[in-house]
């Protein structure tokens, strides 16, 4: 029986899918039902034509990440020891805007009332100083029972050193509840980040569980996996109870599949460049994707690991506009999608970075965005005609305007990506996807001294191509803190091993077969009296050392002579993926878009010469998106279907 494969990224505006059958590739978009995300999915299955067949289905979902961003978890106790119920509002006291005397207020994650105390402890030494007693224990079921939750997140100190309270705490609660204790989530110290962490992963897990339960009722007999922040899948019945790991689901398959694509034209040092409608993301590969676990979500730190990304409000719908200084200004308020930029036609009047490409012939005027929605220039010169106006300069002036400060923007998140932690974008390649990223890549690069740019096979669905690019895995934890040269060898890896065998399990029980399996374990350092750390690949405790005196010179610019403290240990435990080929490039069903935009040329990719030289000015358009090569740019299509552009030298170099 011939297997199906298919890739889901669900985004605010269009869930993407990429099919594969038998090494042929299908594309496919459909509007997204962000108020039942399983409905778009289950009808693009359906378009496809696939219903009823065996399919694996690998899916990034924005269901959690929306669910957070929007405020709308479900009501949620918190459970932690007497005196420490305030933790979570109390937070890192940092504040967000350092010199504002008059700060806007947040709302604390959690009310009062929902906050729970428990008479016990543990010292940090893993001594019981007050031990939980079985009318403490009564009590708190009855608090929660008479507060209506409909899950507890339970977070005591120094649970990672012994959980046993929390698990007894848990399984005394009823079953209906949603219930995450800390060490099951992040067993990590820093109870803060470690409270925050298990609060989300309550707050919106139900939704998740909910989420998952009706599309792989959708599915039927389809085995369902999802994408976690950190890039590897999870099987759906595991990842209905942990949340907290799917919250930058979607970006991190197209992380995967830029690092995938980007791999078949021989390059693995990259800079990232994903531009939607309303954000942009922006990361660095070099060699592996680089996981963090000082992320954040609004303003919620999410100490698990996830895809290192930094993002800003600049997309294709970013609107511009003057501020009270008369300074032209873009983003990051957005059109959206609805009514979106102004050449949609959908009842917008307010100029966007989409319509400023558009009137600066960047955009072909007779273009169908998404392949079916047609581009009103009239209405875009019309909206940047007024910005144009309030600022006293030509129609192209403002449109110019528009697209610079645009770029600026990306700009600067793209070197602090890379300059401000001690690398040289010209020893990168830049890579761009998404629908927008074409028209700004070249420019970018300029304003970051690249001269090598990749603009990927299926950019417009690059994440929901990832999602199959990536392979089953769990990353693990544990904190250890003491000073680096304490330990053996031996003994740090035997640690390893039995981090190790919690994530072999897990994966051998979604059906990963045990041979496939591999390992690749790391130590978070620190100088002795620091709070940060840098996390350094194991091979022995000389060479982690030697390691971590290295990147802290390349990150901050010095090194010290003091004691090197651990912290955590990691182990990141792999299966095998997709063994995925891309053969023949990208199926597209509509036509070239023209032949010119007043004065520049047209390309339709998919026609595109292997290996040609194409210099520019040149467009080059595909169904999901356009690309703008500037003049001082060659442009060719390379045999696995990537445009690989490359900075001419100037005239007056030799």
């Amino acid at each position: 029986m011939n297997m199906l494969f298919l890739g889901i990224d669900t985004g605010g505006t269009f869930t993407d899918f990429v099919l594969v059958d038998q090494q042929q590739i299908r594309v496919h978009k459909v509007l997204s039902s962000p108020d039942a995300p399983e409905r778009a999915i289950l009808q693009g299955i359906d378009e496809l034509g696939i219903s009823g067949k065996a399919v694996t289905v690998i899916h990034g979902s924005t269901v959690a990440t929306n669910a957070v961003l929007e405020g709308k978890g479900v009501a949620t106790a918190y459970v932690t020891n007497s005196g420490f119920k305030d933790v979570l509002t109390i937070g890192r006291q940092a504040r967000r805007e350092l010199y504002n005397l008059q700060p806007h207020s947040l709302l604390p994650p959690v009310a009062d009332g929902f906050c729970l105390e428990v008479d016990c402890r543990l010292s940090a030494e893993g001594e019981w100083i007050g031990e939980l007693s079985d009318e403490a224990l009564a009590r708190l079921v009855a608090e929660i029972a008479e507060s209506n939750v409909k899950a507890v997140a339970i977070n005591l100190l120094f649970s990672y050193v012994d959980d046993s309270v929390e698990q007894k705490m848990k399984a005394a609660l009823p079953d209906d509840l949603f219930v995450s204790i800390s060490s099951e989530v992040l067993l990590e110290i820093g109870e803060y980040e470690r409270g925050i962490a298990t609060w989300l992963n309550s707050w919106v897990g139900p939704l998740i569980r909910g989420y998952i339960s009706r599309l792989q009722k959708g599915l039927g007999q389809n085995r369902l996996a999802v994408m976690q922040s950190s890039g590897e899948t999870m099987d759906a019945n595991q990842a209905a109870s942990q949340a907290v790991r799917m919250l930058l689901s979607g970006p991190a398959g197209g992380l995967v599949g830029a690092r995938f694509v980007a791999s078949l034209s021989g390059r693995k040092r990259l800079m990232t460049f994903d531009m939607g409608g309303t954000s942009s993301d922006v990361a660095l590969i070099d060699g592996n994707i680089q996981l963090t676990n000082r992320g954040k979500i609004d303003h919620y730190p999410v100490a698990v690991p996830m895809v290192d990304m930094h993002t800003i409000g600049a997309g294709g719908g970013s609107v511009a506009y003057l501020d009270s200084g008369g300074m032209l200004q873009v983003g990051p308020e957005s059109a959206g999608a609805s009514p979106g930029p102004a050449c949609y036609g959908n009842g917008g009047q307010l100029p966007t970075v989409t319509d400023a490409n558009l009137v600066l012939g960047r955009i072909p005027e007779n273009s169908l965005l998404g392949g079916y929605l047609p581009l009103k220039k009239n209405l875009a010169e019309t909206a940047v005609n007024q910005l144009a106006t309030e600022m006293n300069v030509s129609l192209p002036e403002a449109a110019r305007g528009i697209v610079e400060i645009a770029n600026e923007h990306m700009a600067r998140a793209l070197r602090v990506i890379s300059v401000q932690k001690g690398y040289d974008p010209n020893d990168f390649t830049l890579v761009s996807f998404g629908g927008a990223g074409g028209l700004h890549v070249c420019a970018l690069a300029e304003k970051l001294e690249m001269n090598r740019v990749l603009i990927p096979v299926y950019a417009g669905v690059l994440s929901a191509l990832g999602m199959l690019a990536t392979r089953p895995g769990r990353q693990l934890s544990r904190t250890r803190v003491s000073l680096l040269n304490t330990h053996s060898n031996e003994g740090l890896e035997k640690e390893f091993e039995q981090l190790a065998v919690r994530g072999r399990d897990a994966l051998i029980a979604e059906g990963v077969v045990e041979d496939t399996l591999s390992a690749r374990y790391s130590l978070d350092l620190r100088y002795q009296g620091q709070s940060n750390t840098l996390n350094i690949a194991w091979q022995d405790i000389q060479g982690c050392e030697q390691d971590f005196h290295e990147t802290h010179e390349r990150r901050y610019g010095h090194r010290l002579d003091m004691p090197v403290e651990l912290v955590n240990i990691r182990a990141g435990i792999h299966g095998e993926g997709l063994e995925l080929t891309l053969q023949g490039q990208a199926i597209s069903d509509t036509e070239a878009a023209g032949e010119t935009s007043d004065v520049t040329p047209v390309y339709p990719r998919e026609k595109l010469p292997v290996e040609e030289s194409i210099p520019g000015p040149v467009i080059i358009v595909e169904k999901v998106a356009t690309t703008w090569v500037a003049d001082g740019w060659d442009c060719r299509k390379d045999a696995s279907g990537n445009l690989l552009l490359t900075k001419l030298p100037s005239p007056s170099q030799p």
